[in-house]
């Protein structure tokens, strides 16, 4: 009876715990105005991608060669029309669709590979060398034409570009989570567990793996900023969406022909690109801020 008072005591308590580290850490994130500045801009993103059919104002891929080449503030088209008499804003609205739905996906396969590859490398010694190898190789090189190769051997579409990408974030991914495991399981309670018998996995998933989430959240979301940025980049070189897809670097290539009659068409879509890559890129020092444990609340 003692016992089961004692182990719901130690609960309790580390529920507490774990409730005033998630406060204090949005106490810290809520104190940073540029990310929360980012996370609005985020918010926006997610709420156009999710009701793009009723915020955009025309089907994306219409054309309308009468009204083609119309500008910013033009009736019933108030980012104008590109070239084919096709909406801006409709086709900014649904690449934000795209953007964040690729983005999503490739950071949550890197996240998925790179967890694994540092997980085991860092358990594991006789592992060790052989995954930081790999690693090792796919570092280098350079990360748009490793994305550029991959997507060559496996073929130029959105689904290949998300692969791509999430396979050009393992390996930084993989460093990250071996440096955090090879600390933390050298601390006493790893031992303590290991000494009542746990399972290896049980000691990794159960153990070791939440208490390295601070770095991963971090990179994860610095990441979707790389992986945004790398899909305009791959569609604006043709090796990503294709005609007539409203993807956002596709638009700017589309529009570079137009540059100094409809400015618009490169502007606009590199203004999308701009600021949500700042975004992602101020939420995640925001993050980086508020989960290190040095820094103290005012």
């Amino acid at each position: 009876m003692t016992n089961a008072i004692l182990t719901t005591d130690i609960r309790t308590s580390g529920i507490k715990k774990k409730e005033k580290v998630y406060i204090t850490t949005l106490k810290r994130l809520l104190k940073n105005k540029l990310a929360i500045a980012g996370i609005i801009i985020i918010l926006v993103q997610i709420t156009m991608a999710i009701f793009a059919p009723i915020i955009a104002t025309h089907d994306p891929v219409k054309q309308n060669l009468i009204a083609s080449e119309l500008p910013v503030f033009s009736e019933g088209h108030w980012l104008g029309t590109d070239n084919y008499g096709r909406d801006v804003w409709s086709r900014i609205v649904y690449g934000a669709r795209i953007s964040l739905l690729v983005g999503v996906t490739a950071v949550s396969l890197g996240l998925i590979g790179g967890i694994t590859l540092g997980l085991l490398g860092g358990y594991y010694k006789k592992l060790d060398g052989i995954i930081m190898r790999v690693v090792d190789l796919l570092f280098s090189f350079p990360g748009i034409l490793l994305a550029m190769l991959i997507i060559a051997v496996l073929g130029t579409n959105l689904v290949n570009v998300a692969i791509a990408i999430s396979i050009w974030s393992i390996p930084t991914c993989a460093r990250i989570v071996r440096g955090s495991v090879l600390s933390i399981k050298e601390k006493e309670y790893i031992m303590a567990i290991k000494s009542l018998g746990a399972s290896d996995f049980r000691i990794m998933m159960r153990h070791i793996l939440p208490n390295a989430f601070a770095p991963i959240i971090v990179f994860g979301t610095m990441r979707m900023a790389t992986a945004i940025l790398s899909t305009a980049s791959l569609s604006f070189l043709g090796l990503g969406a294709q005609p007539p897809t409203p993807e956002w670097g596709a638009m700017i290539a589309q529009g570079q022909a137009y540059m100094w009659t409809s400015p618009h068409l490169t502007i606009v879509p590199g203004i999308a690109i701009m600021l949500i890559v700042f975004a992602f890129n101020v939420v995640g020092d925001g993050l980086r801020d508020a989960l290190d444990p040095n820094m103290d609340i005012q």
